[in-house]
């Protein structure tokens, strides 16, 4: 069977979206290169209608006709999904799981009959904006080209750090995950201060969100 697609996205939920929204803007693949498959058929139709992506008929012809797998579905429903993938998994196809708790090592067992070359990735939420941040670590037998392919793709949803050390993923999620809710508890407390000073809050709002993004946008360039 041909591997006519790029990537394949199982699951179609919010980080798949923004990360196939990237991916298509900043023109790295066409939407047609992509194939996704989630059980919720509004998902699916969602991502037709916005991205021009495939869609599967399930996961088994998603894994045989990709060159490239993102595991994008709730950790808790990671086996469920996945075991019965496993003889559908190839030496030469890459497998991206960007789910929280879930090792690369885990996710290779899954794979029994391979040496599967697996990619670990922590985004957080501003990905669907392009904004985001990914901590990436490869697995035993991930290739330096999987990974610049991961660090390429991840880089187009706004950027990321490359982790040798597979347990600092969850620094990573208690810094980039976390941090955007952080975030918003001190930009309303800046506009709750703006209103009591007399501004509308759509006012204190605006000052305080773009005086945050030029701030960050500062601290990254200079």
């Amino acid at each position: 069977m041909s591997r006519r697609y790029e990537y394949g996205f199982i699951g179609a939920g919010n980080m798949a979206e923004g990360i196939i929204s990237a991916a298509v803007r900043d023109q790295l693949f066409k939407g047609s290169e992509l194939v996704v498959y989630d059980p919720v058929e509004r998902r699916r139709e969602l991502m037709i209608q916005r991205f021009g992506v495939a869609v599967a008929l399930d996961n088994s012809q998603l894994m045989a006709e990709s060159q490239r797998i993102v595991i994008a579905v709730k950790p808790q429903s990671f086996a469920e999904v996945i075991s019965p993938l496993a003889d559908h998994a190839r030496q030469d196809q890459l497998i991206v799981s960007i789910m929280a708790g879930v090792s690369t090592f885990r996710v290779e067992s899954l794979f029994p009959q391979i040496s599967a070359r697996v990619v670990r990735v922590m985004p957080n939420l501003p990905i669907v904006v392009a904004a985001g941040v990914s901590g990436i670590c490869p697995g035993r037998f991930a290739t330096s080209r999987d990974v610049s392919d991961v660090q390429t793709l991840f880089d187009a949803g706004g950027g990321s750090v490359l982790l040798k050390d597979e347990s600092l993923l969850d620094a990573v999620t208690a810094v980039s995950g976390s941090g955007p809710a952080y975030f918003y508890y001190f930009v309303e407390a800046m506009v709750a201060g703006g209103v009591a000073c007399g501004l509308s809050e759509d006012e204190a709002l605006k000052l305080a969100a773009h005086t945050c993004l030029g701030a960050a946008k500062m601290m990254l360039e200079t």
